[in-house]
């Protein structure tokens, strides 16, 4: 008897079957990072000059390109960031080096100080995305906390538990208003 030694074939019908099953395994339990930002509204455009601002009004935070915060020419640590800004904004003192304030008439409050404040932040082409989104957590966490620390002293609720009529009043009431500017090269 002679034998062969042919190998039987393994039958590939299913394997294509097989084959995306997997896929659609791995696609479903698989995660995906999301790139997270933040949200910006953006003032709409005009064609008259913007108005002069004092500079007192002004409170410029720099950030260089080894990430080191600067706020009006001096060196700041991080976590003071959220507290000077307040400070800045609130001028509770009516401070001559700190922002004026102007009468309004804010509904349902009536007339009440205005901040003419504005934060303007400007960082190196160097500086690390983290640092910026890290500076910028902090000036809008300031402008968060005013706005809940207002809210509860007219309404007795935080902002975000306001109705959208009273959160517009409060947004009136005490702006925080951050200019960012291009990034440019910030001597060290």
């Amino acid at each position: 008897m002679r034998r062969t030694n042919n190998t039987p074939e393994i039958n590939g019908g299913s394997m294509a079957d097989i084959a995306f099953l997997l896929l659609i395994f791995f696609l479903v339990a698989t995660t995906m990072d999301i790139d997270t930002g933040m949200i910006r509204k953006l003032s709409p455009h005009s064609d008259q000059p913007p108005p002069e601002i004092k500079e007192r009004n002004v409170w410029v935070v720099l950030v260089n390109s080894n990430d080191q915060l600067m706020v009006e020419g001096e060196q700041m640590p991080l976590n003071m960031l959220r507290a000077k800004t307040k400070e800045f904004l609130l001028n509770s003192q009516n401070k001559d080096n700190l922002p004026e304030k102007r009468i309004e008439v804010v509904e349902p409050f009536g007339e009440i100080e205005v901040t003419k404040g504005i934060i303007s932040i400007k960082n190196d082409r160097q500086t690390s995305y983290e640092m910026f989104i890290k500076v910028m957590n902090e000036l809008i966490a300031a402008g968060n906390e005013i706005k809940d620390e207002f809210s509860r002293k007219h309404f007795g609720k935080t902002y975000a538990d306001l109705p959208d009529h009273l959160q517009s009043a409060v947004l009136k009431a005490v702006p925080a208003v951050i200019s960012e500017s291009d990034p440019v090269e910030i001597k060290k």
